[in-house]
């Protein structure tokens, strides 16, 4: 596999998405040469810069935030992406709405894929983007046996008590480490 593409989605692109976008593409560094990472929001502005409180968590965990600006969830975003992680359930059906086809079984929120996704599905997987390939379709299968959650939606920080901000990063920080580390090998 050549390339997988990853598109992570809330709804301004102003904290969580961008956030997950920057920490994954920081913790699969050399070996997530081949995944392509971008974000969006349901009803972002484009061009907004991230909130300062996502940025300087990035910056305190020696993530580049360089490049981020928000930008509108598209039908041609999420049918160019292999895997589309919402923040909340609400993302995700705004995904599959915008192509049912496409997203139905690449489209998860962040937790929901955190939860059902198994490091053996990539068992024996050396390429980054055939085990990114390999955990979507295992995460998919399992997804009606093991019914929603929810725990599966990561809060909105926006305007939120800077105690609530923090835990709603530290989430997402830990969400995206557990998909980093059964994408990378050894």
């Amino acid at each position: 596999m050549s390339e997988f593409r990853v598109l992570v989605v809330c709804t301004g692109n102003l904290y969580r998405s961008p956030l997950a976008e920057c920490l994954l593409r920081h913790r699969l560094g050399e070996t997530g040469q081949e995944i392509r990472l971008s974000s969006a929001g349901t009803r972002a502005v484009p061009g907004t810069p991230m909130a300062a409180a996502a940025e300087h968590f990035l910056l305190t965990r020696g993530a580049d935030p360089t490049g981020t600006g928000s930008h509108r969830l598209t039908r041609k975003l999420v049918e160019r992406s292999d895997l589309v992680l919402g923040a909340a359930t609400e993302h995700r059906e705004a995904v599959v709405r915008l192509s049912p086809v496409r997203a139905l079984s690449r489209a998860f929120t962040l937790c929901e894929f955190v939860r059902l996704m198994r490091a053996e599905d990539a068992l024996g997987v050396v390429d980054p983007a055939a085990r990114f390939a390999a955990l979507v379709q295992g995460a998919a299968a399992r997804r009606g046996a093991a019914g929603a959650h929810m725990a599966d939606d990561v809060e909105d920080p926006l305007g939120a008590p800077p105690r609530q901000v923090q835990e709603c990063l530290a989430r997402i920080d830990d969400a995206v480490e557990r998909i980093a580390a059964a994408v990378r090998i050894g």
